[in-house]
């Protein structure tokens, strides 16, 4: 039977869909984070948004989502597949090379902050211990859901916030069993329940391990066999419900059964075909999530008590800002990365309202202090993205510092060439001019790069180019070349043109995407533009060529030739219509 018009099913999902397809397309346009539009999507579309108008334009109803609980469920479904994919990317050598991380840091991190937050609570707002332990470590846990997209997991940050987020989701079912047996009136049953959940959640992760190992191989490889992506897909969303169910019912959170089923999945062949079909949904439901984030906001509370709101959320963000970079440098962390994971872990997470709530159950806060730290939890969520961005500056600003300044270069002396950039296309290009044993200087923004170019033996010194006074603190007027390596077509173009204005006759080699930036680059004033494209197709066809038996010496001279007409055809693009002036120079002084 077809749903009316005017049900709620319909007008959610035209939300949902919209914002996806239209909503964050437009973020993505203006280079803002998609996390940030879903946020804001809630937040305008949700019950105090134009949903609180609904009653007196009744047709902003199907553009507008006025239950929140008629969501949640996708929502949460949106948590459990991003846990799982999380596993995809794991195994089971991969945790345990990351105990240490897992059980150290992230240990140290909960506990500390929980700690010192329950102290502030105790002091400052007179609850009781349990309360304020209960808040404090609520406020501890950061949101595994907006941080790991942001961050991955192979990075310095990513893999320290992602040992530091496991920790915490593992925790989290302990952490409410605690929280209930110290409710008032000492409730030893909360403590046999907490015994009974270990014991059987134990058996129940062992049970998963040994018929996963088992049985999935042979369920995946009947799926493949059928050649149909529809089963597949319904294979694999089978296996992380059923896992989520498994440990939910004995006392889990189902995150850690998604997490369990991805791992092990990623044990079998069938790892990188599972998580790509199971990725848009992944990525719909989760933003269903940020959109029930955005909803939980209230401006109209805020604005009625911003000041206390306000206070809270950056007291909250600073100390646990800080105990975590500080656990992160006494751990060996460089300073960059401790400031950058700090700032990135310093927000609340989605289970801060779990939490809450088991804390108003058991007696040990009142419903009004929980429904204030609520609003500071989803205020704290909405802003992660802008601390993650924060953070990234802060780090690049400690990273510099603690580099020292920039090598002088010598007034008078040998002319040198200068790479910037030491990525593996700078590498190259440095190594080739050790080999033709030609002076040159490599410089990057990233002091671990420069500090690991310098151990391997090149040329390196530390330095951000895009700052004001870099160019003329490097005298690039002495230089014989620059070679223009980042991975970055717009700072590019930008440097190009900074550096032709101020030395019209230096030589300016710079990397290139394609022709179309290649003759933008050209019209900036480049002196050779390098497009990839068209380079590693001018290197494959001199392997084609050479294996099919032509002498070597007419293959080059070909692909030489065929190199320049494309040059002339870049340089028509960008309506240069003569060589640029050194090499027309030079070809002169030929």
């Amino acid at each position: 039977m077809a749903l009316p018009v005017h049900s709620t099913a319909f007008s959610d999902t035209l939300v949902v869909l919209g914002a996806a397809g239209l909503v964050i397309p437009a973020f993505a346009r203006f280079r803002i984070n998609p996390v940030i539009g879903f946020i804001l999507v809630g937040l305008l579309v949700g019950p105090s948004g134009l949903g609180s108008l609904v009653g007196q334009a009744p047709w902003l109803f199907h553009f507008t989502i006025t239950d929140v609980s008629s969501i949640e469920p996708f929502a949460e479904l949106g948590v459990v597949l991003l846990l799982f994919s999380i596993g995809l990317e794991l195994s089971f050598r991969r945790l345990w090379a990351m105990r240490s991380m897992v059980f150290g840091l992230g240990a140290a991190e909960l506990f500390l902050s929980g700690l010192v937050l329950g102290l502030a609570f105790r002091l400052l707002l007179g609850l009781s211990w349990p309360g304020a332990l209960g808040l404090g470590t609520a406020l501890a846990l950061s949101s595994t859901a907006l941080v790991l997209p942001m961050t991955g997991m192979t990075g310095a940050v990513g893999r320290r916030a992602f040992s530091m987020l496991l920790f915490e989701d593992v925790a989290l079912v302990p952490i409410i069993f605690t929280l209930g047996a110290l409710a008032p009136f000492g409730a030893q049953d909360r403590w046999d329940g907490l015994a009974r959940t270990i014991g059987f959640g134990t058996l129940t992760i062992a049970a998963m391990l040994i018929l996963g190992r088992v049985l999935l191989p042979r369920l995946f490889a009947q799926a493949a066999r059928t050649k149909s992506p529809e089963l597949f897909l319904a294979v694999s969303l089978l296996i992380v419900i059923l896992a989520s169910i498994a440990t939910s019912a004995v006392g889990l959170s189902p995150i850690v059964g998604a997490l369990l089923a991805g791992i092990l999945i990623a044990e079998t062949d069938y790892h990188a075909e599972v998580e790509l079909i199971t990725a848009p949904f992944k990525g719909l439901a989760l933003g269903v999530f940020l959109i029930t984030v955005g909803m939980s906001v209230d401006v109209r509370v805020i604005a009625a008590d911003w000041l206390s709101l306000t206070t809270a959320v950056v007291g909250v963000v600073l100390v646990k800002a800080l105990i975590t970079a500080a656990i992160l440098r006494f751990s060996g962390a460089r300073r960059g990365v401790a400031t950058e994971t700090g700032i990135l872990m310093a927000s609340p997470s989605e289970t801060t309202l779990i939490v809450l709530a088991t804390a108003v159950q058991a007696q040990l806060i009142s419903r009004d202090t929980a429904a204030f730290w609520q609003i500071v939890t989803a205020l704290g969520l909405t802003i992660t993205p802008l601390l993650a961005s924060v953070g990234r500056d802060i780090a690049r600003r400690v990273e510099r510092r603690s580099a020292g300044p920039v090598e002088e270069v010598p007034e008078e002396g040998v002319q040198r060439a200068y790479i910037v950039g030491l990525g593996r296309v700078g590498r190259l290009v440095a190594q080739m001019m050790q080999a033709h044993r030609l002076p040159y200087l490599a410089v990057d923004a990233d002091a671990d790069t420069v500090a690991h170019a310098r151990r391997r033996g090149y040329s390196a010194t530390f330095g951000d180019i895009t700052r004001p006074g870099m160019i003329d603190k490097l005298h690039l007027g002495q230089a014989s070349a620059v070679v223009l390596t980042m991975d970055d077509p717009v700072q590019v173009v930008r440097m190009t043109r900074r550096i032709r204005d101020q030395f019209p006759d230096l030589t300016i080699v710079a990397r290139a995407r394609d022709p179309n930036h290649a003759a933008e680059l050209y019209r900036a004033g480049a002196t050779d533009a390098v497009p990839e494209t068209l380079e590693s197709s001018l290197q494959l066809s001199e392997v084609v060529l050479v294996d099919l038996g032509l002498a070597m010496g007419p293959v080059i001279a070909s692909i030489h030739e065929k190199r320049a007409q494309l040059r002339a055809k870049i340089m028509e693009m960008a309506a240069i219509t003569r060589e640029p002036p050194l090499r027309r120079r030079r070809l002169d002084e030929g």
